[in-house]
């Protein structure tokens, strides 16, 4: 056959979709032939099962899933403020991303597990089209209502696709190769990250907002396609309960946490009845959860996975880790929109020296950890560097020129770049292959709360801040001036929607000085938005610091070049207790 064999492995290979036995004697037919040795849809039970190019087009499946899923997060955050704008409320501008954020926390473990049990590819392509529905829907929302529950559904399936994209890196490749895949997924991650914001505010300015939705749809048909016919069916041995106390549990913990920080000081005050209740309601919840884990037979937490200083240390950075960067990320737009007074595209833009920064640091990092087995370096120094990086964050302000600009949103993006994936790294290598479902959820679940938290709390104080120096920030004068039956429409909204201005210049009348009324209101604007903006990202700056004095106490356990997967008497998982102890 000689040259021609690519052809004809790739026609075997669908051909072989039809049955195993078919594909075995098309493929002993053809013998020069270097084909793929199983259908899509026949199981295997080791990562090492999969060699050369089955691994590379395994590989184009995941990638593509994870980039439907990353694209989506962050295309929307560049089109927020005009979303906020056509659909009513500044105090709502974290709401969007909020409820999209506490879905997909509270899906990430119990998915995780539920894939340790049934085996991943299903999960993972159900998720792709519950995605792409979920898209379409938020694409036609008409109200803010619509929008917030359609985004709540969109982040079911984004929870199912993340957990699974880094459990399926480890059911490829033995924890020795993980380090440069891991790397090149955060690249993956940031490459949606330079695409979406620049993306997304080209699609906000042009065909509309909801268009940063319906790109979802052609890219996850073609993520289905290849998913299927890529990944294989890997299956993991003998079916075992499902924790459904553990999972009403988790899921009424985080509902109830999330909707009171998230409501708290905007909605309703601290200590309104509706808050005290909500955050009693996640109190009660934890103890729920807790008391189910420890009686479950196959909690989707386990809590002697705690007992693991890996683990513990891992999950706990990679919560602040998500506070810190989720919460500053966020309002970077709006920042670059409001304060500096840029386009939704030049904010998107914007953001492409740190994603840029992470996608060069990610993949760079990756390749010396598995190089060199050692891991522990790439987070003490990206921490070191994300804390640098936020505290200039906090230094800017209306005079902000681009060079400084760029520089700050690199030194944070090398910084995100270096420590993102050895986390996961961490827990995978440290547990056998029978739970890396779980743990790889655990992990992606407390960055998920964390950022959840992040996002609000620093919502709430935004929030507040901008309320609290509104009317005293705006010079005298300036008020008189503005019809008194307006003052209502004096937000901070004005700095983000094209509409809201010309409202607010229209309110002047045909004053001689309405322009430069207007403009001395524009400026007392942007220096309270500035103002507030400026606490948000010194809570970063402190967040990333604590991260990395936690890391200091990271065991470091070298990378194993394979794995053979050891059982407990019960045959099902080995505690995290019997594990060997890490190497210092």
């Amino acid at each position: 056959l000689g040259k021609h064999s690519s052809i004809v492995e790739v026609f075997f290979f669908f051909y072989g979709i039809r049955g195993p036995d078919q594909f075995v004697r098309a493929r002993e037919s053809c013998p020069g032939t270097s084909v793929l040795r199983r259908s899509p849809a026949q199981p295997i039970t080791s990562y090492g099962t999969l060699q050369g190019r089955e691994r590379a087009i395994a590989m184009i499946g995941v990638l593509l899933g994870l980039l439907l899923a990353s694209l989506d997060q962050t295309i929307v955050s560049t089109a927020m403020p005009r979303i906020i704008a056509d659909l009513g409320g500044f105090a709502h501008y974290a709401w969007v991303a909020t409820s999209y954020m506490l879905t997909s926390t509270a899906a990430v473990p119990i998915f995780g597990k539920l894939s340790d049990i049934y085996g991943r590819k299903y999960f993972f392509i159900g998720g792709m089209i519950f995605f792409m529905i979920a898209s379409a829907l938020c694409g036609a929302s008409q109200s803010m209502l619509q929008l917030v529950f359609f985004r709540g559904l969109q982040g079911i399936a984004g929870g199912i696709l993340m957990t699974n994209t880094f459990a399926l890196i480890a059911d490829i490749f033995p924890p020795a190769e993980r380090g440069k895949w891991q790397g090149v997924i955060s690249g993956t991650f940031g490459l949606s990250s330079i695409i979406g914001p620049a993306l997304g505010g080209w699609l906000t300015d042009g065909p509309g907002w909801r268009w940063v939705f319906y790109v979802n749809i052609p890219v996850g048909i073609l993520a289905v396609i290849v998913s299927y016919i890529g990944i294989p069916a890997i299956t993991q041995g003998q079916k075992r309960p499902i924790d459904w106390l553990g999972a009403a549990g988790i899921v009424g913990t985080t509902t109830s946490l999330l909707l009171a920080l998230s409501w708290g000081g905007s909605e309703y005050a601290w200590n309104s009845v509706e808050i005290i209740g909500l955050l009693t309601m996640a109190a009660v919840m934890l103890v729920f959860f807790l008391i189910a884990e420890t009686r479950a037979e196959e909690p989707i937490i386990p809590l002697h996975f705690f007992k693991n200083r890996t683990f513990a240390i891992s999950t706990s950075a990679m919560a602040l880790l998500g506070a810190g960067m989720f919460g500053a990320i966020m309002y970077l737009p709006l920042f670059v929109q409001g304060v500096l007074g840029r386009s939704a595209a030049s904010s998107g833009a914007a953001l492409t020296p740190m994603m840029l920064g992470m996608v060069v640091a990610s993949t760079t990092s990756g390749q010396i950890i598995s190089r060199s087995g050692r891991y522990k370096w790439s987070p003490m120094t990206g921490l070191s560097l994300l804390t640098i990086g936020m505290f200039l964050l906090t230094r800017m302000n209306q005079e902000t020129t681009n060079a400084i600009l760029v520089r700050n949103m690199v030194i944070c993006g090398v910084g995100m770049g270096m420590t993102m994936p050895v986390f996961t790294l961490a827990v995978q290598n440290t547990f056998p292959r029978q739970v890396v479902g779980t743990v790889t959820a655990a992990v992606q679940f407390f960055r998920s709360i964390g950022s959840t938290i992040g996002v609000a709390v620093m919502g709430s104080l935004l929030t507040i801040q901008v309320r609290n120096q509104l009317q005293s920030s705006v010079p005298t004068d300036v008020l008189d001036a503005f019809p008194a039956d307006q003052l209502d429409k004096i937000n901070a909204q004005a700095l983000s929607s094209p509409e809201a201005r010309a409202q607010l210049l229209a309110a002047f009348g045909d004053r001689p000085d309405a322009q430069s009324l207007f403009d001395r209101l524009m400026n007392s604007l942007q220096g309270v938005l500035n103002n507030a903006i400026h606490d948000v990202f010194i809570i970063a700056t402190v967040i990333a610091l604590t991260a990395l004095l936690l890391v200091l106490f990271l065991p470091e356990n070298k990378l194993k070049k394979a794995e053979k997967p050891e059982k407990s008497d019960a045959g099902l998982e080995t505690p995290a207790e019997s594990i060997p102890a890490p190497v210092h």
